[in-house]
């Protein structure tokens, strides 16, 4: 193996062979991955990194470095053969890759610390980079570039389209797409082609600047970075690539992605062997500061009265906006329903910290994830209905480690009228599926506002459920509520039964115990606004005491606030007699009353049910 450092002057196209070689090395060495999708875009990433990447290595955390997103995660050999030309990885870490305890995932995660976002999910980098450009160019205000490789496979994805509506937009010159169109996806050919023309119409719809070249031409691929940087639009680069570049028994050939290359030896001889060339990716220049947009200070949360009614969506967007003042860190992001969710109080407060994505909660997730990476603290808001169509964003941000603080609103039945189309019915599931996820059901707005302002800090992805309709006050603007704690608002040592419940329910449950408590049932009533983590303890107390308990919530009976509290009975040890009320027919327009007397989760249908459990 040679061993060459290489200077700026370097032979690019040297350079471009090595990574080739090396992403057949570690595929072979882990018997798997996709050395053919990185073959093709090696001369792309070769060009970048020799002549335009400013970035430095043993400073991962500089503000001023650029960004690189590899949106084509499958193209990981070449991610890691890319850091180790530049120094980051030995060869021996590079053949360790997909193997048990290696940085070297088989797709690219921040477990590596040049990697900002986790991707492997097509259709997803490009949505990240625009929120890193967004970050750079509104809320950084600082001069580094996002660079992103995209497949051109995944250009059949809508966030991509999403992604470049909104660029284009916001007029995102500091961010660049590097479309690898190599013509072949997993199954055959992609539906354009080589037909880069097809994509330079599409993606100019948008307001980007076009580039087409040959992506293995290393001058043409320097000229096209060259334009990008002094383009006053984003720009995307349209390489025409052959899939498995350098290697005639895979070049341009059907069936051979996402497996290594047979006869590695004989591939890595045609390629010209290995070869240990060193380039030194230039560092940016440092010494600029990320804006602030002032300095933090002690919040003043909202105060409600206790006994009056008030929404928990309005208390939502008052806690924000006193959030907002106290921490100049805290961004807003809505999807063109912020005066439903009452994300506006946010926005007219800070407006210079609000960002407006329209009807694209993929890209309003994605543009989340990507402005946390860079230290700002998103809060998302919209439907909950609606979340659910940003799902994979979720999921993959927490592949990431990001920090999330997603509101949804509009929950349930009880929204009344408009219907199942804007009921959110399986967010709850979904939210405690995710890992490491917290999820909070208010039914108060103090308790409402303590918790917004309680996520700020919070090390993960939060999901905070809110109400659509007002409801009583229940607790003190001095309380304190905690993830993982819950509230017992009706407790005897006579209880024979116990009621749990959050949110929009609660009052109901509330309601039937008093009328329990009239018909001489005594019915212990917790109000489990920590949907998960639970308040596990207090259930097992309450299971000890009462022997029965009926949980009621507005979702559908699967996956949510019923499932929870029978997790905590679900370790061997004797369980109570637990009755789930929840949503179980398809709902249609009706008055909020009416809704959740029909779902059977109504004070009457808590009544009636109790009386049943205990033999009445």
């Amino acid at each position: 193996m040679t061993n060459q450092s290489l200077s700026p002057e370097l032979n690019i196209t040297e350079l471009g062979r090595q990574l080739r070689v090396d992403a057949v090395r570690c595929a072979a060495a882990a018997e798997s991955g996709h050395p053919t999708s990185s073959m093709s875009a090696s001369d792309l990433m070769a060009t970048l990194f020799a002549r335009h990447l400013r970035y430095d290595f043993d400073n991962p955390d500089e503000p001023n470095n650029d960004h690189l997103v590899f949106s084509k995660g499958h193209a990981s050999p070449l991610l890691y053969a890319l850091y180790k030309a530049a120094g980051a990885i030995t060869d021996e870490e590079l053949l360790t890759f997909r193997t048990l305890g290696s940085r070297l995932e088989g797709h690219p995660t921040p477990r590596l610390p040049w990697v900002d976002v986790a991707t492997g999910s097509l259709g997803q980098g490009l949505p990240f980079g625009v929120g890193m450009a967004m970050a750079g160019k509104f809320l950084d205000q600082l001069p580094y570039r996002v660079w992103v490789l995209c497949g051109d496979s995944e250009l059949a994805e809508g966030s991509m389209w999403e992604a470049f509506e909104h660029a284009g937009y916001e007029r995102l010159n500091n961010l660049v797409a590097i479309v690898d169109v190599n013509r072949l996806g997993q199954r055959g050919p992609t539906r354009h082609g080589w037909d880069t023309a097809a994509y330079a119409r599409r993606i100019g719809a948008f307001d980007w600047n076009t580039i087409e070249i040959d992506g293995h031409d290393v001058n043409e691929i320097d000229q096209a970075y060259t334009q990008a940087v002094q383009s006053d639009r984003p720009t995307a680069i349209l390489a025409r690539t052959v899939k498995g570049a350098g290697v005639a028994a895979v070049a341009d050939q059907e069936g051979k992605h996402g497996k290594p290359v047979a006869e590695a030896d004989d591939a890595i001889a045609e390629l010209g062997g290995p070869s240990d060339l060193r380039v030194t990716v230039s560092p940016p220049q440092t010494g600029t500061r990320p804006h602030d947009f002032g300095t933090a200070s002690a919040i003043k949360l909202p105060e409600y009265e206790v006994g009056t009614e008030v929404a928990t969506r309005t208390a939502f967007g008052e806690a924000l906006a006193a959030l907002g003042t106290a921490r100049p860190d805290v961004v807003g992001l809505d999807a063109e329903v912020a005066d439903s969710t009452r994300m506006q109080f946010f926005a007219d407060a800070h407006p210079e910290r609000f960002f407006q994505f329209y009807i694209a909660e993929q890209q309003m997730l994605a543009a989340a994830v990507g402005m946390q990476s860079r230290g700002w603290i998103p809060y998302v808001a919209t439907f909950a209905a609606f979340l659910t169509r940003a799902h994979d964003f979720v999921r993959m941000a927490a592949v990431s480690g990001a920090d999330l603080r997603l509101i949804g609103s509009h929950c349930g039945v009880s929204i009344g009228e408009d219907g199942p189309s804007q009921m959110g019915l399986e967010d709850l599931a979904a939210f405690r599926a995710v890992y490491g996820s917290v999820v909070l059901y208010p039914s108060c707005a103090n308790q409402a506002a303590a918790l917004v302002a309680g996520l700020a800090d919070y090390p993960g992805i939060a999901y905070l459920r809110t109400t659509r309709g007002d409801t009583p006050v229940l607790y003190g603007a001095d309380e304190e509520f905690s993830i993982a704690g819950s509230r017992v608002l009706r407790s005897s040592p006579a209880d024979q039964v116990t009621l749990v419940s959050a949110g929009i329910t609660l009052h109901e449950a509330l309601k039937a115990a008093d009328e329990l408590a009239r018909q001489g049932v005594a019915a212990r009533v917790i109000d489990l606004y920590s949907v998960k983590p639970v308040d596990a303890q207090t259930l097992r107390r309450a299971a000890a005491d009462t022997g029965r308990i009926v949980t009621i919530e507005d979702h559908w009976p699967e996956g949510g606030l019923g499932d929870a509290v029978l997790e905590v009975f679900s370790h061997g040890e004797p369980s109570p007699h637990v009755l789930k009320l929840a949503v179980h027919g398809m709902p249609g327009s009706a008055s909020p009353a009416e809704q959740l007397r029909a779902a059977g989760i109504d004070h009457t249908a808590i009544n009636e049910a109790v009386l049943h459990l205990l033999g009445q």
